[in-house]
């Protein structure tokens, strides 16, 4: 190949990467609307719904903190799609049919995501937990058991802010377990760490412990989330690995929770996260904290209620829906840093299609560009030194007569 293909070839690779950076990041736009829906005169009775209108479809996210904090995710192949609730039914005994999508017939693909749990746990032994081994846990924060009211609210952000009503005079009467709620127009990458890559499509969710207080020296908390989509599709736990450290420093793992539904016309949904968490509202490297997950759970899974997944679903879960769990710790030896700090935080994407996917950053395709382009810019200028120097000796020859 002539030097100057082969100088050509860094110069491509890099534009070629950076088209494909950019549509990762990018895809379709969406109008989004995000919606408080109060019930009653409680504010805890209430909805957060999100309607993110496509070209000939919409996604509807109902986030709502009755009961264990739950969010729906509804897929309809409609741009006039609307959310409907029997606030009566909602509340009674029996919410089944009290959430519902018109017109019926859009509706192609449901899921619902619920955080049940927080446990708390002896984290002395750090990898415990992953060898099967026995860990002294103390009773757990059921979270159905909080009062959820909805504050901090902006035009594509909200935050369920729990309180446990339960123990009111327990360890966590003066502290918070929050979800704060983040919708997408477009797709780009967070500000914040761990600067998650996000579509239109998803829709981000971030879990924060402030000021509830440890049980023990060397206490680790636990997250069970579970979720909740029509049987016959098919669940995969994956990891994804990176070499790509420059928005998540020392984080190369990204693991998902990718569903498959039964209909192959319809694309899959997905659960996604970094392996990592932090301990500070600034987040920072200094202040990360290692997560664990742990294989997903399937057998003779229930939902515990009340949950408006029961709303939209219809009672009987466990029979007509497939019903798994996932348990995500925050642990390792930097869990020290909730002790110091009493703050956690942790990020996760909801979202309806193929899963963002990190590809090698402008500055990372930068840098081997250059690397691999400078010999050959250093091969090429010598090669036109050592032309132009033959040419200047032909030019003085003078043949002898």
């Amino acid at each position: 190949m002539p030097a100057g293909g082969r100088l050509l070839l860094p110069g491509l690779w890099l534009l070629g990467g950076l088209s494909c950076l950019l549509a990762a990041a990018g895809g379709d736009r969406r109008q989004v609307t995000l919606q408080y829906i109060p019930g009653s005169n409680s504010s805890s009775a209430s909805l957060l719904h999100v309607r993110a209108v496509g070209r000939n479809d919409t996604l509807h996210y109902v986030w709502s903190g009755i009961g264990a904090p739950t969010v729906l995710l509804v897929y309809t192949r409609s741009e006039s799609s609307a959310l409907h609730v029997n606030w009566t039914k909602l509340l009674s005994a029996s919410p089944a049919g009290a959430i519902w999508i018109e017109p019926p017939g859009s509706v192609v693909y449901s899921t619902a995501v619920v955080f049940t749990k927080v446990f708390e746990y002896n984290g002395t032994n750090a990898s415990g937990l992953s060898k099967g081994q026995e860990e002294p846990f103390y009773p757990s924060y059921d979270l159905a058991g909080f009062s959820w009211q909805i504050v901090n609210q902006t035009a594509l952000m909200a935050k369920f802010q729990g309180m446990n009503t339960v123990d009111p005079g327990g360890t966590s009467h003066n502290g918070t377990i929050s979800f704060q709620v983040t919708a997408y127009e477009e797709g780009g990458r967070d500000s914040p760490l761990p600067r998650l890559l996000h579509t239109a499509n998803s829709s981000k969710v971030e879990f924060i412990m402030d000021s509830v207080a440890p049980r023990g020296n060397k206490s680790r908390f636990l997250l069970e989330v579970v979720t909740v989509e029509e049987k016959g599709g098919h669940k995969r736990l994956q990891s994804v690995r990176s070499i790509d450290d420059e928005y998540t420093p020392t984080i190369f793992e990204m693991a998902q929770l990718v569903s498959k539904p039964r209909n192959d016309s319809v694309g899959p949904s997905f659960f996604q996260w970094k392996t990592t968490a932090y301990g500070s509202r600034d987040a920072s490297r200094e202040n990360a904290i290692r997560c664990r997950y742990y294989p997903l759970q399937t057998a003779n899974r229930t939902l515990p209620g009340p949950s408006i997944a029961h709303a939209y679903f219809g009672e009987g879960l466990g029979r007509s829906h497939s019903i798994a769990a996932i348990n995500i710790s925050f642990s390792g030896e930097d869990g020290e840093v909730y002790a110091e700090k009493g703050y956690l935080s942790w990020s996760a994407l909801l979202g309806f299609g193929t899963p963002p996917k990190d590809a090698f950053s402008p500055l990372v395709m930068a840098i081997v560009a250059v690397a691999l382009g400078t010999p050959v810019v250093l091969l090429l200028a010598g090669a036109l030194v050592v032309l132009f120097a033959r040419r200047k000796r032909r030019s003085q020859y003078e043949p002898i007569n």
